[in-house]
């Protein structure tokens, strides 16, 4: 495709400016739902179901919009749910109730599900051969996003909570998501080519039949597993991250801002920059392996950490790990066929979307209980510990996987 390199550029700044929107309401939601509910552990609680509602939704909608765009193109999909989503965030701004807070994350979670349409739009405009490395340009996009979101959103809480309150985030939000789709509407160019283009099936337009859809790749299967238990893991951070820190160290809005912040940079550089040039040295196998391991550890420094300060080392070394999502994402997508990167991709936020229903129920549960009265023993950093050994799962069952795949090669 003669324009590849401009293309990646489009959904990466697509990417970049979505997550934006996303990353500068992360450090006010927890604080605005604390406002309405009135102590921390009904606040724990609430706020990991509005994270799991989201995630149902895109559970729901992820395989509809990955088979939508096999069938109409990526262009359309996109545009679509990038405009929902700007009026969602001008929705949440002006929530009166935490009943309006869920209708919110509901539609959210829907226009959300347009992932696995930017997942199989990298795909289409990247050879095999670079697909992995070029997977690791989402983590950049996702990490950057992050990092000035965040530390957007921490400075606009400090703002907002004295001139304009918590729903000053919501605003600028929705804004930049419209720009965002704008600026899509007049420059992003269409990806899938016409004879790439298959019928729409609404068997392979749900979370179950496009997972059976993969049946007969058992290495894509045995990867989509273990990339739902490293996302599973990895919702410890949007779930607890606020709560940890605030609880544990005392840390304002602001303070959790700005360590998600460099949270988001480290990934930006990591995955945007280090990913493409470990994953082709290393072998897409080894460089998941090493990424695996590096998280298991990163998670169980976070959990035994008892001063802010100790966070930030674990910060920089554990963006390391993030390397093992594109690495399995190449992995899995030079298995299937062209016309198939929306179906594996839908299948794969579908997981993700799992993931993201029981994650936080997961995180949270266990953060609310071992900081009650009622826990055997203290223990705050037992969600990080918990994910730790989610991760260790995963590795095992991706080591299988690839010898599998090794044993049934000629």
């Amino acid at each position: 495709m003669s324009d590849r390199k401009p293309a990646l550029k489009f959904i990466f700044i697509t990417l970049v400016l979505d997550l934006l929107g996303i990353g500068i309401i992360v450090p006010i939601l927890p604080a605005l739902v604390k406002e309405m509910n009135g102590d921390m552990q009904g606040a724990t609680l609430t706020y990991g179901i509005l994270l799991s509602v989201y995630s149902l939704m895109q559970f729901l909608f992820a395989p509809l919009m990955g088979s939508l765009s096999d069938r109409f193109g990526r262009r359309p999909v996109l545009l679509v749910s990038l405009f929902g989503a700007g009026l969602d965030y001008f929705l949440l701004a002006w929530a009166p109730t935490l009943m309006w807070f869920f209708v919110g994350r509901v539609l959210a979670g829907i226009t959300g599900a347009n992932f696995s349409a930017a997942m199989a739009y990298i795909a289409d405009v990247s050879p095999p051969e670079k697909r992995a490395a070029n997977f690791g340009l989402v983590g950049a996009a996702f990490g950057l996003g992050f990092a000035v979101g965040p530390f957007i959103g921490g400075l606009l809480s400090d703002v907002g909570s004295h001139e304009f309150g918590l729903r000053l985030p919501f605003y600028v939000a929705g804004t930049l998501t419209l720009i965002n789709w704008f600026y899509g509407l007049l420059v992003l160019p269409e990806s899938l080519k016409d004879e790439n283009r298959r019928a729409f099936s609404w068997k392979r337009s749900n979370p179950v039949g496009s997972l059976l859809a993969m049946r007969r790749y058992p290495m894509v299967l045995g990867l989509a597993f273990s990339y739902f238990l490293i996302s599973v893991a990895h919702q410890v951070y949007p779930s607890t991250w606020m709560l940890y820190t605030d609880f544990r160290f005392d840390w304002t809005p602001k303070q959790g801002g700005y360590s998600l912040a460099l949270v988001g940079l480290m990934a930006a550089i990591v995955q945007g920059g280090l990913a493409r040039r470990l994953i082709p040295l290393w072998g897409e196998q080894k460089a998941a392996f090493i990424a695996l391991v590096i998280n298991v550890v990163a998670f169980i420094f976070y959990g035994l950490s008892t001063q802010g300060w100790m966070v930030y080392p674990v910060i920089i070394f554990g963006a390391l790990g993030g390397i093992a999502a594109p690495a399995i994402q190449g992995m899995t997508a030079n298995s299937v066929a062209d016309n198939e990167q929306g179906g594996l991709q839908g299948m794969l936020s579908s997981l993700v979307a799992v993931a993201g229903i029981i994650g936080p129920l997961i995180a949270t549960g266990l953060f609310e209980f071992f900081i009650s009265e009622d826990a055997p023993f203290h223990l705050p950093g037992a969600a990080f510990f918990s994910s730790a050994l989610i991760v260790a799962v995963a590795i095992v069952l991706a080591v299988i996987a690839c010898r599998k795949q090794s044993s049934q090669s000629p």
